[in-house]
């Protein structure tokens, strides 16, 4: 079921830890500069020409989601040309490309222009899908849990702290300046890349894989297939509350404190996340990726229930801690366990359709949400996605096990 002729980290494995640091340091950067617009980008919207309260949020909406629309086309064909050209170049592409993006969203003109470069900014990026690639193949086997999961944690943290620099500095600096720093700052990470990162060399037939024998060459299709819609379920589960967030917590918390509630409640979770993720990643090693992976989905479920019920802000707060050190262990584990069930010519390309799945859940989750929180109630965002987080746990336990009885 598993390759394991191009599984051996080659003759330079040592050098797999400054390959982590490296990757975890790019990726914390690119997604601090994704995730900092956050707080000011319905002002950047109005600087630029765009009148009238509704305007201003619908474009917003546009501007923000437009990045993961063309991130989620591209991650497979950066994925595949990983696969065929090396991984270390598709970083390269992406941190430079990126810097360059950023630096230009600070020069928009015009909605249109920031727009478009939102959608240039998805089609160039990918440096934290990227290195989740590189790493998962280029660790060592028994260490590949636990540096996934420091990985992990970057990237979490790089959505924790993105939104608080973006509220910080603008005042200080200006809206334009901000994204030209953040743009010089992913400029920092090209270099390291180009300098540091070292891709081991990978045998020649390993750059020949053709994306119309990507599933023939899997011996057994299910964990992939499995992990693919695990992904999308993680991102659903994770921003469906996103969308009536503020309203719910204006059930309970005082006028005064809605706001500051509702960002603790969506930092708590990936602060849970940083966390937990490493400590996970190096438990699964010992235990298994897929069990893990199956205790993450139900714990979640588990977690998401009370939420519905919650009467206090900080019990709002730290159900979704909880929830979040829970979650952890799923972006280690998926990549795992999609490496260690397909060959290692054809990873990039797989872990590439994950990405794809995540940013579709990322964008299926805030409309369902929206949907069932208004027509059906609030409450029922939290047990409905529980409801799915559980049948994702079962579903996972059962071909886990499937797959363990089926004769190698």
């Amino acid at each position: 079921m598993t390759n394991r002729r191009n599984d051996s980290p080659g003759p330079d494995e040592d050098h797999w830890y400054v390959n982590l640091v490296v990757c975890t340091a790019g990726s914390f950067t690119t997604i601090v500069a994704m995730t900092l617009l956050l707080p000011f980008l319905p002002l950047y919207v109005e600087e630029i020409g765009v009148r009238g309260h509704a305007a201003i949020v619908q474009w917003s909406g546009v501007a923000y989601g437009a990045t993961f629309f063309t991130a989620a086309l591209t991650a497979p064909i950066w994925g595949r040309l990983g696969d065929r050209y090396g991984r270390k170049l598709m970083l390269i592409r992406a941190s430079l490309g990126m810097a360059i993006a950023m630096s230009l969203t600070g020069m928009a003109e015009d909605v249109w222009q920031l727009v478009a470069v939102r959608l240039l900014t998805g089609l160039l990026g990918g440096y934290a899908s990227g290195s989740m690639i590189l790493v998962a193949a280029q660790t060592p086997r028994a260490k590949s849990g636990w540096a996934l999961g420091v990985l992990s944690s970057g990237i979490m943290a790089g959505n924790l702290v993105g939104p608080l620099i973006g509220g910080a500095l603008p005042p200080l600096i200006g809206i334009r300046a901000t994204f030209w720093l953040s743009g010089a700052t992913i400029f920092v990470s090209f270099l390291g890349t180009v300098f540091w990162l070292r891709e081991i060399p990978r045998q020649p037939q390993a750059r020949k894989s053709k994306l119309g024998g990507l599933w023939a060459r899997i011996a057994d299709k299910r964990p992939v297939v499995a992990m693919l819609a695990t992904g999308l379920l993680f991102t659903f589960a994770l921003t469906s509350i996103e969308p009536i967030i503020t309203v719910y917590v204006a059930l309970f918390a005082p006028p005064s404190q809605v706001t500051f509630v509702a960002g603790l409640a969506m930092s708590a979770v990936a602060l849970g996340g940083i966390l937990s993720s490493a400590r996970l990643g190096q438990i699964a090693d010992r235990v298994g990726h897929w069990r893990i992976v199956v205790l993450s989905l139900a714990a979640a479920a588990l977690l998401l229930v009370p939420q519905a019920l919650v009467v206090s802000g900080w019990q709002l707060v730290l159900l979704r801690f909880l929830m979040g050190a829970a979650l952890g262990g799923l972006m280690p584990g998926m990549a795992s366990v999609i490496r260690h069930n397909a060959p290692e010519a054809i990873a990039g390309s797989l872990l590439g359709w994950s990405v794809s799945a995540q940013y579709v859940g990322q964008v299926v989750g805030p409309l369902a949400g929206g949907f069932v929180g208004g027509h059906v109630g609030m409450r029922a965002v939290f047990l409905s996605t529980a409801v799915l987080m559980a049948a994702g746990a079962l579903a996972n336990f059962a071909i886990e096990r499937a797959v363990r009885a089926t004769p190698r």
